[in-house]
């Protein structure tokens, strides 16, 4: 089969597209033949090489893709040949059988994401963007006829990880008032669209008047062009000086000390991220004396994924996607992330499909 693939760490020049050993399932996976996938953040970190990360080269990157099963391992009962499925690549067992005490090791079993071996497919292990893939069966989750391969594709990370992050962690209610940062992004415009249907009234900053316009689209009710103003001060007179109740942010340092300027008093800040640096003045005086929470969210658990692609196949919510390239070409669909083209997500289709 052909697959994207790198050798080593680098710039945009390290990716190829090229002849990769077919892949082989374990019992309890599946073999996807894959129609679509698409591009976050996390593919341009790993890529360029995290603190930590060691991976076994060459490695195929890719945490989002939907496909068709060809194949399943003799243990699985979830999927059969044949059906429809995206991937959600959060993976976690439930750290409850290692030497140091097991239930002590796992604080909460029923959320993998808080698992000692938590990972995410394409990061930490094998990604999907190649013409098939083997991945674990309970990572997929069912499609239904009538949503097109690169809307399958594009969802599951970003809107999962924005679920999980206003739900979830920062648990939103109906009229509070929402900051979202980047929302020309995958995950920011995924949750401006979950913010808006919660009942909150939306701020959005993004860097032109065009992705503003998109995000307006999405349902932001104000948009605040980061490029051209101070967004803080922006917050701070748009709500007469009292606030927002929740900050989501995935930018990190460039946008963290007025991210918490942003909050009322008692406010929330939501971090799944950290794209421009993740070492921001702690602020802490701020932190105490207004008494914020900060709150850290990774990706989500299958239910929660579940959860909102129900509302993604229903046409609730709606991933925007940017542009969608041949696998041959995903050097450019790196450097549409990276350069911030266009407003939501990348998709990527393997070459032999039509």
């Amino acid at each position: 089969m052909k697959a994207v693939q790198f050798t080593g760490h680098g710039d945009r020049d390290v990716i190829e597209y090229g002849e990769f050993p077919d892949p082989e399932i374990d019992r309890d996976e599946a073999l996807v033949d894959v129609k679509a996938g698409a591009l976050n953040h996390l593919d341009v970190w790993t890529r360029r090489g995290l603190p930590g990360l060691d991976l076994q080269f060459p490695h195929v990157p890719g945490s989002d893709m939907a496909g068709v099963v060809r194949e399943v391992g003799e243990d699985v009962t979830r999927v059969a040949p044949g059906d429809r499925v995206a991937l959600f690549a959060g993976v976690g067992g439930d750290g409850g059988d290692d030497e140091a005490g097991g239930a002590a090791a796992s604080p909460r079993r029923d959320d993998p994401t808080l698992s000692p071996d938590f990972h995410i497919i394409g990061e930490h292990a094998r990604g999907v963007h190649s013409e098939y893939a083997a991945v674990p069966a309970e990572n997929l989750v069912a499609v239904p006829e009538h949503v097109a391969w690169e809307v399958a594709a594009a969802a599951p990370l970003v809107f999962g990880t924005a679920w999980r992050m206003l739900i979830h962690r920062a648990e939103v209610r109906a009229g509070e008032h929402v900051l979202v940062h980047g929302a020309s992004g995958g995950v920011g415009h995924a949750a401006v669209q979950i913010a808006d249907h919660a009942g909150c009234e939306v701020y959005a900053t993004a860097s032109s008047a065009e992705k503003l316009e998109h995000a307006a689209d999405c349902g932001a009710d104000h948009g605040i062009d980061y490029e051209e103003t101070d967004f803080a001060r922006e917050v701070y007179d748009l709500t007469d000086g009292r606030g927002v109740d929740v900050v989501v942010d995935h930018v990190g340092d460039a946008t963290y000390e007025g991210s918490l300027k942003s909050l009322r008093k008692g406010g929330r800040f939501v971090t799944c991220g950290a794209t421009t640096g993740p070492n921001p003045d702690a602020a802490l005086n701020r932190v105490f004396f207004n008494q914020l929470e900060i709150i850290g969210s990774t990706m989500a658990t299958p239910e929660q994924a579940e959860e909102v692609l129900e509302l993604v196949w229903d046409g609730v919510f709606e991933p925007r996607i940017r542009e969608t390239l041949p696998m041959s070409e995903t050097a450019r669909a790196h450097g549409l992330i990276e350069n911030r083209e266009g407003f939501g997500k990348v998709v990527v289709i393997p070459d032999s499909e039509p």
